[in-house]
């Protein structure tokens, strides 16, 4: 009698996940991409799944940079400035 009612719940629970399972947008590979005009700057937004996970910034005069997510809040760190990040420096000739 309780395998039978283990072997219902089991049943019951592997049901339930397909339910869940089918409510979920299916995963795409490819980024949705934004591209706006915001004064002088080109801008880019990558999104994937609906989150902005980053953000390319091209200046009319300058280089691009890009501002990638660090969170889920929608904070965001410029990618050529990581702060607090430890860039090794050895030594590897000297003349």
């Amino acid at each position: 009698m309780t395998r039978m009612i283990g072997r219902g719940l089991a049943a019951l629970t592997l049901i339930a996940s397909f339910a869940v399972m089918a409510q979920e947008p299916p995963l795409t590979g490819e980024p949705d991409v934004t591209i706006r005009q915001e004064g002088d700057k080109t801008i880019e937004e990558y999104r994937m799944n609906g989150f902005l996970y980053a953000i390319k910034v091209t200046p009319k005069n300058g280089a691009p940079y890009f501002l990638v997510a660090v969170d889920d809040d929608g904070n965001f760190t410029r990618a050529d400035n990581p702060n607090g990040l430890r860039i090794p420096s050895w030594k590897i000739f000297e003349w």
